[in-house]
């Protein structure tokens, strides 16, 4: 289907759905414009790019600034509740000592993804945008330095801010785990699809690569807490063992969902193959296709873990759900730890009676 511009300047709104494609056609179509427009492109190279983006980019030292404002504003903010609210509450709850650390950082996250979740919900299901259902049309009218409209700033404000902060957080106030570096990188390249699709106005499609990805954050989240409130004050509570498996199932499906079925299908079909059709010459093509595809291969990378922890739990490896990612080094060790000193403890145990109080 051509979907270039009409000639007459009406809306392309108006035009035919395109129908969604398979893994195989995305593969091979990707394949054929990805390689057919590196060959047509005869002057690529460093000063193309200067000059692209000169040319194309768009973003104004207000807006740099309210970026920059917003990221400490994030960070005080999460300190603010943690100190006040969250750490607090876990202890009034009497959650187990070691989670009422980690527990705060999972109740932040909870907070602002269902937050920002909920708001991108609103702009592609409750407004006149048809992204979602028709995302070739991300490119439809696309114009160099036009206009965002102000709903979507809102959205590119909040969620740019907030992966500014959660680079900071990740290595200063996170707890550290095996793929904390991995998640440093993601941080940085959603960063920089932020802040560069906002300013080459490739904001529609913006909106949709965060829909797809935010939902898991909150299932993520809405897991690992319900593992930390799983013992409070030395009982063992069914409902959050309930809650936290349904929420590591449903994640589970929803990972691969969302983000290995409809972000290919959708954002990379509109981002490699319709999107030099509705603009030939689109600016930083590859560039944003490579940063999408670092996307996809991390999603991959971490579904590969959802994988490993469903096989342990369906092989009785794993008893209970503790962490659909991996663990921290330090709940590890903790873990090592008291399993040794049980067993320890179990040697000097005979009928009853301790043998090492004998």
């Amino acid at each position: 289907m051509d979907t270039s511009k009409m000639d007459d300047g009406s809306s392309s709104d108006s035009m035919e759905m395109e129908i969604m494609p398979g893994y195989m056609e995305l593969t091979s179509r990707a394949y054929s414009v990805v390689f057919s427009a590196f060959m047509d492109c005869k002057d690529c190279g460093l000063e193309l790019s200067i000059r692209t983006l000169l040319d194309h980019a768009y973003i104004t030292w207000m807006e740099i600034f309210m970026l920059f404002l917003c990221t400490v504003m994030w960070t005080k903010v999460r300190k603010g509740l943690t100190v006040y609210f969250f750490e607090p509450f876990g202890q009034w709850c009497r959650i187990q000592p070691k989670d009422v650390s980690k527990m705060p950082e999972s109740a932040w996250k909870l907070v602002f993804y269902t937050m920002s979740w909920s708001y991108s919900t609103y702009l592609l299901f409750f407004t006149s945008y048809s992204f979602f259902q028709n995302p070739p049309s991300v490119f439809y009218d696309w114009k160099s330095g036009m206009s965002v409209p102000t709903d979507i700033a809102i959205a590119y404000l909040i969620q740019g801010s907030f992966y500014g902060h959660s680079i900071y957080a990740t290595v200063y106030m996170d707890e550290w785990r095996k793929d904390s570096l991995v998640m440093v990188v993601h941080h940085f390249i959603t960063l920089a699809l932020i802040t560069f699709s906002y300013a080459f106005r490739y904001h529609n499609i913006g909106i949709l690569v965060l829909f797809l990805h935010d939902i898991n954050d909150i299932q993520l989240e809405f897991t690992k807490i319900n593992v930390y409130f799983k013992t409070r004050g030395g009982k063992e509570y069914f409902i959050n063992d309930v809650l936290s498996n349904m929420g590591a199932v449903s994640f589970s499906i929803t990972w691969f969902w969302f983000r290995l079925y409809w972000f290919p299908l959708k954002v990379l079909w509109a981002s490699c193959v319709t999107s030099i059709q509705s603009v030939p010459n689109i600016p930083f093509y590859f560039f944003f296709n490579m940063l999408l595809f670092a996307l996809l291969l991390m999603n991959i990378y971490w579904f590969l873990f959802i994988v490993l922890f469903v096989a342990k739990v369906l092989t009785g490896q794993m008893k209970e759900v503790n962490d659909v990612r991996e663990y921290d080094e330090d709940d590890l060790k903790e873990r090592k730890d008291s399993s040794d000193e049980a067993s320890a403890e179990g040697k000097h145990v005979q009928n009853g009676i301790n043998k090492k109080q004998q």
